[in-house]
């Protein structure tokens, strides 16, 4: 079922909402940009997020194939979620779990958790290695 989260970045600056539903589950990927920043996502529809404060304050990234802008807050650097575009999903968004701020700790380790070969390119797949991501 989905539910409200209400989501910041680290200064305040950046405030969005996002309908969640966590019994669809949630991801960490091993591509060099998700490893590195420890990014632990859900994926939600187009529609179901929504920007209440500091829209301004964003700032974009995008690398590799160019598929997913990747929105960081300009004074403080965190990363509340991306945006993308496939043609198997649409437009989507990948919300930073961590930028939550009124989901409890037990919720988020009950949801479950799929782990992706993004450095492979292989997204369906479960990497050989993923206990440090």
């Amino acid at each position: 079922m989905k539910k409200t989260y209400h989501g910041s970045c680290h200064c305040g600056a950046v405030r969005f909402e996002a309908d969640i539903d966590l019994d669809k589950g949630t991801s960490k990927c091993n591509c060099s940009f998700c490893s590195k920043t420890r990014f632990w996502k859900a994926f939600v529809e187009e529609n179901d997020v929504r920007m209440t404060d500091g829209q301004e304050n964003l700032t974009e990234y995008q690398f590799g194939s160019l598929t997913i802008v990747h929105s960081f807050c300009r004074t403080c650097g965190i990363k509340p979620f991306g945006r993308g575009e496939t043609p198997d999903l649409g437009v989507f968004y990948a919300v930073n779990l961590a930028c939550l701020e009124d989901l409890a700790v037990e919720d988020l380790l009950s949801a479950p958790l799929e782990y992706q070969d993004g450095k492979h390119d292989s997204w369906g797949e479960t990497p050989s290695e993923f206990r440090h991501l």
